[in-house]
């Protein structure tokens, strides 16, 4: 078993209810790994540090005690997956603008932004895979299975949304 790190972010299904109020119960459902992020009315965040054969296990097994908590709980996103240039450069451990330099000198290879503009964003998982291959950076391979399986969570929330998508059984059920 492997301790695999990640957040997940939730919109509870009453805003007007108060965060502190579920606790209890995220603690009883099996969310004693992780640290509960109650400062946001209607907004529950959870920073789990929790040991399974995979990360994918990790973060499905933590979604499955949270609704069985909070029923009703619509995850807002799974992270580390979408990053800024700072994310990347904390992540990489120097500065933004050295990342910004290495994105437009290798401009043919850099991944691709999942968003383009004034605040540009990209998948963690393409962004490690390209600091491995062609920087030959040493990166921890929990890291890049965590957001290797935040980004499938994050894409199969999303793909629920368009009508006829196909989502995984193991990710579909996540989200019913």
């Amino acid at each position: 078993m492997t301790e695999y790190e990640f957040i997940l972010k939730f919109r509870l299904p009453d805003s007007k209810v108060d965060p502190d109020h579920f606790v209890g119960a995220l603690i009883e459902a099996g969310c004693d790994d992780a640290t509960i992020g109650i400062g946001q009315r209607g907004r529950i965040a959870l920073d789990f540090c929790r040991e399974a054969n995979s990360a994918l296990d990790a973060i499905v097994s933590a979604i499955a005690d949270v609704r069985k908590a909070v029923p009703g709980a619509e995850l807002i996103e799974a992270s580390p997956d979408l990053v800024g240039l700072s994310d990347v450069a904390e992540l990489m451990g120097c500065s933004r603008q050295n990342i910004r330099k290495l994105m437009l000198a290798h401009v043919a290879t850099f991944p691709t932004a999942a968003h383009e503009g004034t605040q540009s964003v990209w998948h963690l998982r393409p962004i490690l895979e390209w600091f491995l291959t062609q920087q030959q950076r040493s990166i921890d391979q929990t890291l890049v299975e965590v957001s290797e399986a935040a980004m499938k969570v994050n894409v199969a929330k999303e793909a629920r949304r368009l009508p006829g998508a196909k989502v995984p059984d193991q990710l579909d059920s996540l989200f019913a």
